[in-house]
C-alpha cells in the first residue's frame, strides 16, 4: 500500500502538533507552580534581612550595609556562599539519608503553601480538607530532620532530631486542635471558605476576637513548630553544637536555614489566613459599603490589592516571632514538653469544648 506524499505530510504534521500541545500543557502547569517557588524564595529573602536589621536594633548595633543599598541582597550573597562550599559527607555516615534528609524538610515544607489563599483569586489548590492538608504535609519535615540525625552517625545529631521529633509531637497536636475550633466557627476545612467567613464585618469579623485563646496558643505551638527561640532545642549551641546539622556542609547546609524560614514564613500566613481575615480589608462594611469587596473583584487589580493585604499582615506580624528570638531566654527540654503537653493540650482542649457548645446552641 502506497500513501500519498500530501497525506504523509498531514500525519507529521499532525504529530508535531500534538507534541507542541503536550509540551504546551507541562509548561502550562509547572508555570504557575515556578512562580510560586520564585514568589516564596523571595519571601524568605525579604525575611532574612528584616530579621537581620529588627535584630540590631534590638541589640543596638549595625546591620547589614554593605552588600548593596541598606545590605538587601546580604542574605543571596550568604546562599551564594554555601552554594560554592564543599559538601562534605561523613565518613561512617548513612549516605543516602544524610543526602535526602534536608530535601525532605523543604519539600514538605514547600508543599503547604499550594493551600493558602494568597488574594480572593489566587490559591494554588482550593480543597474541601485544605487545613488539615497543611497540618499532615508539615508533620512529614521532622522526619526529615530525624533522618539527618541518624544518618550523620553522631550523638549530637542524632540526640538532635530526636529532640526535633518529640518538639513536632509536642506541639502539633495543641494546633490541630486551635485549626479544628477556627474550622468549627467557619463551618469549613477549606482556607478559601475560612478567609470569606471572616470577610463580613471587616476588622471586627476577624477570628483573632473569637478565639483569643487559640490564637495565643496557636502562636506558642507555632513558635515551637518552627523551632524559634525560645524553643530552639535540637540545634542547641551551648548543648548540641548544632544539633541535627552538626555534620553538614555546603548547600545541605543551607537548606535547614531555607526550611526554618520557610517554615516561619508559612506559619506566619496560615496566622493572617486563620486569624486576621487573610486578604480581606479591615474596614467594616458600615463605614464604607462595597469597600470590604473590592479585592474580590476580578482582574489583576482585585488580585494584587489581596496579595498585597496578606502580605502586609504578615510581614507585620513577622515582627513577633523575630523579636521574641532576642527577647526571650531558651527553654530546658523538660520545660519544653511540661509547657506542650500539662498546659497547651489541656488548654486547646479546653478552648475546642467551649467552641463545639457554643457552635451546639446557637443552632
Amino acid at each position: 500500500m502506497i500513501i500519498a506524499t500530501p497525506e504523509v505530510q498531514d500525519i507529521n504534521s499532525f504529530s508535531r502538533l500534538e507534541s507542541l500541545q503536550e509540551v504546551y500543557g507541562i509548561l502550562w502547569v509547572l508555570a504557575p507552580i515556578s512562580i510560586y517557588v520564585l514568589a516564596i524564595t523571595i519571601g524568605v529573602l525579604v525575611i532574612v534581612w528584616l530579621e537581620r536589621e529588627i535584630s540590631a536594633g534590638i541589640q543596638q548595633r549595625i546591620g547589614p550595609e554593605y552588600a548593596s543599598p541598606l545590605g538587601i541582597l546580604q542574605a543571596l550573597a550568604d546562599g551564594t556562599k554555601l552554594l560554592f562550599k564543599e559538601n562534605l559527607l561523613p565518613s561512617r555516615g548513612n549516605s543516602s539519608l544524610f543526602s535526602i534528609g534536608p530535601s525532605i524538610a523543604v519539600i514538605a515544607i514547600l508543599l503547604s503553601y499550594s493551600v493558602i489563599p494568597f488574594s480572593y483569586n489566587l490559591v494554588l489548590a482550593d480543597l474541601n480538607i485544605g487545613i488539615f492538608l497543611w497540618i499532615a504535609i508539615s508533620s512529614i519535615a521532622p522526619i526529615g530532620l530525624l533522618m539527618s540525625g541518624y544518618g550523620s552517625n553522631n550523638k549530637y545529631s542524632f540526640l538532635g532530631g530526636l529532640r526535633a521529633a518529640a518538639q513536632s509531637i509536642s506541639y502539633e497536636i495543641p494546633l490541630t486542635l486551635c485549626v479544628l475550633s477556627i474550622s468549627l466557627l467557619s463551618n469549613s476545612l477549606s482556607t478559601v471558605d475560612i478567609v470569606g467567613a471572616q470577610s463580613k464585618y471587616g476588622f471586627w469579623g476577624w477570628n483573632l476576637w473569637r478565639q483569643p485563646i487559640g490564637f495565643i496558643v496557636f502562636l506558642i505551638s507555632s513558635l515551637a513548630e518552627c523551632e524559634r527561640l525560645p524553643f530552639d532545642l535540637p540545634e542547641a549551641e551551648e548543648e548540641l553544637v548544632a544539633g541535627y546539622q552538626t555534620e553538614y556542609s555546603g548547600i545541605k547546609f543551607g537548606l535547614f536555614y531555607v526550611a526554618s524560614y520557610l517554615n516561619l514564613l508559612v506559619s506566619s500566613l496560615f496566622v493572617t489566613v486563620l486569624y486576621l481575615g487573610g486578604s480581606n480589608l479591615s474596614i467594616p462594611d458600615i463605614f464604607v459599603p462595597g469597600l470590604v469587596e473590592i479585592n474580590k473583584a476580578d482582574g489583576i487589580f482585585g488580585t494584587t490589592i489581596g496579595i498585597f493585604i496578606t502580605l502586609a499582615k504578615t510581614y507585620l506580624f513577622l515582627f513577633i516571632p523575630i523579636a521574641t528570638r532576642w527577647t526571650l531566654p531558651r527553654l530546658r527540654m523538660d520545660q519544653l514538653l511540661n509547657l506542650g503537653w500539662k498546659f497547651l493540650l489541656p488548654i486547646s482542649l479546653g478552648n475546642l469544648l467551649l467552641t463545639t457548645s457554643s457552635q451546639l446552641l446557637s443552632l
